[in-house]
């Protein structure tokens, strides 16, 4: 595929698992250190955790533990991976993993006046400590800011609206990308440009960061 273009783009909005990072780190890594460690989390920081859990149902341990097997975007279980992972990368038990890709491409845009964004079904904790520890260094400067699904759903053409009423930019001038079709499409429909980022070449889109210039 010949190289894309954000020319037109004053921002970037870019999605996290398989995008920037590969998928397997999060299942792989992420979400078994999260699992093993959520249980007592919970009961040590029960001050800490009482808020950001208040609004899941019934008995919270199992219901946290079962949205986690079912990979359920829940707001309330995405806030509190994103505690416990932050005590990983704090002792460095945990580094967060970047495309080799990603790094230069982010400094570029970022040299050339374009404001890049996160949105990220991940909480907005974990997307800074993803990018704040990455392999390739302390990346969180680069970014203007963050969004995740508190802002509204992934899928939904509504929640990019909303996040180019936050960015305070037409939706035209922002530049999306993502490896997932769906969220693509609610982009688009929102009125932003958007490009499918596919890392392992099935979708016959071999897009790569360093592929994407002005």
């Amino acid at each position: 595929m010949n190289a894309e273009t954000i020319g037109r783009a004053r921002a970037v909005l870019t999605d996290i698992e398989g995008t920037t990072s590969s998928i397997a780190f999060v299942t792989d890594t992420l979400y078994p250190y999260a699992r093993a460690r959520l249980a007592d989390y919970v009961a040590t920081h029960a001050g800490d955790v009482a808020p950001v859990i208040a609004d899941v149902p019934g008995d919270k341990v199992p219901t946290l533990l079962r949205w986690m097997d079912e990979d359920a975007k829940e707001t309330p279980l995405k806030a509190l991976q994103g505690m416990i992972w932050a005590e990983g990368y704090a002792d460095g038990s945990l580094t967060g993993h970047v495309y080799p890709d990603v790094p230069a491409a982010l400094a570029r845009w970022k040299a050339q006046g374009i404001d890049i964004y996160v949105y990220s079904s991940g909480s907005v904790a974990a997307q800074k400590l993803i990018f704040g520890h990455s392999c390739a260094g302390d990346l969180a400067p680069l970014f203007s800011g963050w969004f995740d699904t508190s802002i509204g759903p992934k899928r939904e053409a509504a929640s990019y609206a909303r996040i180019a009423g936050a960015i305070g930019q037409p939706a035209e001038s922002i530049l999306f990308l993502s490896d997932a079709p769906a969220e693509i499409a609610a982009a688009r429909a929102a009125g932003m440009r958007a490009i499918l980022i596919d890392r392992t070449g099935d979708a016959g889109e071999a897009v790569s960061f360093d592929r994407i210039a002005p």
